[in-house]
């Protein structure tokens, strides 16, 4: 039999009794005043969260406010202002645009008068050109034409002399080239007088024939299209 040594015997007795049931809870009066502050914290125990009415209150932080009477009134007036600075807006642009397209239109009528007009300018100047050229070239017709007549010869037959039958052919071909670029004699005989393609040379009375008749044609004129190259030069009727 082992027997207690006295450190062990002093330990137990200063400890005192040691209570039965208590196990390994801590003894004293600790113990029992941690379980009395749990029973009676509640919800203010240390570490829980405050309610969110305390939370709120104590942020300052308060539930939104309803905005002010004037400004509800104020946000309708705001939007018609917005309307009407776009309607003003968008009509401004119509306006431009109307006046753009107008511009557009008349500048593209201008171009085709333009066109039109230099096309005209262009074709006259050929004419004019063309009408200077035969006011030269007419003489030449002319001298060829009093030679044939001075040899006794018909403008349209023929010649077994070779000078002769080349003076026709030069004759033939360069009335026929004068033809084919529009150019027409103009020959009046028995017509009435116009003052626009002839030119009256000298008058004498006939019989049978009205005032103002042509009765001899002189030079024969010649024309292209509308346009005199040299007038008729002719005698009339009184």
């Amino acid at each position: 039999m082992t027997l207690p040594q006295d450190g062990d015997s002093t330990e137990r007795s200063a400890a005192g009794p040691v209570d039965e049931g208590q196990g390994d809870r801590p003894a004293g009066p600790v113990a029992a005043g941690r379980g009395t502050d749990e029973s009676t914290a509640g919800p203010d125990a240390v570490g829980d969260p405050p309610p969110p009415a305390v939370a709120k209150a104590s942020s300052g932080v308060g539930p939104p406010t309803a905005p002010p009477a004037e400004d509800a009134a104020a946000q309708p007036e705001a939007g018609e202002s917005v309307e009407k600075d776009l309607d003003a807006l968008l009509s401004d642009v119509q306006r431009e645009r109307d006046e753009y397209l107008d511009l557009a239109k008349r500048t593209k009528a201008d171009f085709e008068n333009f066109r039109k007009r230099m096309a005209a300018e262009v074709q006259a100047a050929a004419a004019r050109g063309k009408g200077e050229l035969l006011r030269d070239v007419v003489p030449v017709l002319d001298d060829l034409e009093r030679a044939i007549q001075a040899a006794g010869l018909d403008p349209e037959g023929d010649s077994e002399d070779g000078l002769s039958h080349g003076v026709l052919l030069v004759y033939r071909s360069l009335r026929d080239t004068l033809a084919r670029n529009g150019v027409e004699p103009v020959d009046p005989v028995g017509e009435k007088f116009d003052p626009q393609w002839h030119e009256a040379l000298s008058t004498q009375p006939a019989d049978g024939a009205e005032p103002g008749t042509v009765l001899e044609v002189v030079q024969k004129g010649y024309r292209l299209d509308d346009q005199l190259i040299r007038p008729a030069r002719v005698v009339v009727s009184e």
